[in-house]
């Protein structure tokens, strides 16, 4: 297979001497601990700590289910993906790895929908911060402070991947750190043995005491799962950071193996200190949030501001990961000829500029029409980016069937990660996903999301194959040239 040319630096320089770069002219700065802790912050976004409560109100102590079902789910499309990322570690993870197995049409469209479910949390996560912000310093309105958090996390992604990766190891140390506090300290309530607690200490009795462990019923697992599916979003940041790194297989594989332990005790373990401190129906929860709630039954003082700023601090690393995955998918997207070619310069420091640039231009706008029109504009550009988090785990799924076969007939001795019980559990993970996306078409919400969600896909797979339909023709037209497709496969083997 012929490779592709490295991208030269703006400018038409070739790469900088003495500057560590990747194979696609990127920096390779991050550092192994900044990895570890993009893997662990990965799964741990805004949603966990502030939509939890409705999925707690929604479904009872089996929320636990719930999420317990969401995780195996990402467990399994994590171990897919990182037996590919650790065989070919490449900055479009599975866009790059669909363009191969599937073909270029399926390369093009996960890769836009996925850059377009990013941009779009860009204006989510922004707002939800510049709420916050907004609350300690009133005098500064909440556009401006959408604005400044946004031009400060594009300077820090612009400067270096090293300063990306910086800012996330603190942002997702501050996650992690609260969490863990949390869960120790709630275990130590829980059994009545926390020093000056106004807990009672019921130990698990909160869970089956207000109508049982499945007091809604069944059904409300299901409810549940389309309630915190979204909140898992991120998990696979981590196999495009990696391609930045000096030991990308290393770092992949470190990260897959540790994502039961992390979904474990970041997500089930918090929820059930939750469940374990109050009743399920208790009303603070509703009324304060989840976590809020909890710690105010322990009688930790000022427990609201201290989640506001656990909250903040996610809402900013989601926002500093959210750029940076955006920016180098749009990057892959320009290296396979599937967006701008500027895309896929990188400057003197091995940072995408335009990808970056385009991105979080296009998260302005959206922060705009949040402002100026959110329950049309932007609730349209929410909604058909709600089931894109499934499309793309579909994808992968549907992409490591195929790469398989390629890694083993290519470069077995690469296969340092695999599948469990290949092909087996990656159909049954399909079924899986399926089965959610078609269980949300009867849930009112879930419904308006994958519908628009799909008439988004459509149009982007639409464009996708009229033009492969034209590069054919031009390839046919002109025999002398290189066929399309030949020479832009972005995965070098």
């Amino acid at each position: 297979m012929t490779s592709l040319p490295t991208p030269t630096k703006e400018g038409g320089d070739p790469g900088v001497p003495g500057n560590p770069q990747s194979p696609d002219g990127l920096q390779a700065g991050l550092k192994n601990r900044h990895l570890s802790m993009i893997a662990i912050g990965g799964v741990i976004g805004a949603g966990l700590f502030v939509g939890s409560g409705s999925g707690i109100a929604a479904a009872g102590p089996a929320i636990l289910l719930s999420y317990a079902l969401v995780g195996l789910m990402v467990v399994l499309v994590m171990r897919m993906l990182g037996e590919m990322a650790a065989a070919q570690p490449t900055s479009g993870s599975f866009s790059a790895y669909a363009d191969r197995a599937l073909g270029r049409w399926a390369g093009f469209s996960i890769g836009w929908l996925y850059w377009f479910f990013w941009v779009v949390v860009l204006a989510v996560e922004a707002t939800a911060g510049a709420v916050i912000l907004e609350g300690w310093v009133p005098a500064v309105p909440q556009w401006a402070w959408a604005l400044i958090v946004m031009v400060v996390l594009t300077a820090t992604n612009l400067a270096s991947v090293a300063s990306y990766g910086e800012f996330e190891f603190w942002f997702a140390g501050i996650k992690v750190v609260a969490i863990a506090a949390f869960v120790v300290i709630g275990l130590l309530a829980v059994f009545g043995v926390l020093p000056g607690s106004d807990n009672p200490g019921a130990g698990f009795a909160h869970l089956t005491d207000s109508g049982g462990f499945l007091p809604k019923g069944p059904g409300a697992i299901l409810t549940g799962v389309l309630m915190v599916v979204f909140s898992f979003m991120g998990s696979e940041i981590v196999t495009l950071a990696a391609g930045e790194s000096s030991n990308p297989q290393r770092a992949v594989a470190k990260a897959t193996n540790s994502v039961i332990w992390r979904i474990a005790v970041f997500y089930l373990g918090s929820i059930f200190i939750v469940l374990t401190l109050l009743p399920w129906n208790d009303p603070s929860i509703a009324k304060d949030g989840s976590y809020v709630a909890a710690l105010n039954s322990i009688g930790i003082p000022h427990a609201g501001q201290i989640m506001n700023v656990i909250v903040l601090t996610a809402v900013l690393s989601c926002l500093n990961s959210g750029l940076y995955t955006a920016s180098r998918m749009a990057f892959s997207l320009g290296r396979r000829g599937d967006a701008p070619r500027a895309f896929a310069r990188t400057n003197a420091r091995g940072v995408p500029r335009a990808a970056i640039l385009s991105s979080v231009l296009f998260g302005f706008v959206a922060v705009f029409f949040n402002y100026k029109w959110p329950d049309t504009v932007f609730a349209f550009l929410l909604n058909s980016s709600g089931a894109v988090a499934l499309f793309v785990w579909l994808v992968i799924c549907f992409t490591q069937l195929r790469m398989r076969g390629i890694i083993l007939r290519e470069a077995p001795e690469k296969l340092v990660v695999r599948m469990w019980l290949f092909p087996y559990l990656t159909w049954a993970t399909i079924a899986m996903i399926s089965f959610v996306l078609v269980y949300m078409l009867t849930d009112d919400t879930g419904r308006e999301q994958v519908l628009l969600s799909l008439l988004v896909a459509a149009v982007v797979i639409a464009i996708a194959l009229v033009r492969e339909a034209r590069q054919r023709r031009t390839a046919s037209d002109i025999p002398d040239e290189i066929p399309a497709g030949v020479a832009r496969d972005e995965i070098n083997t």
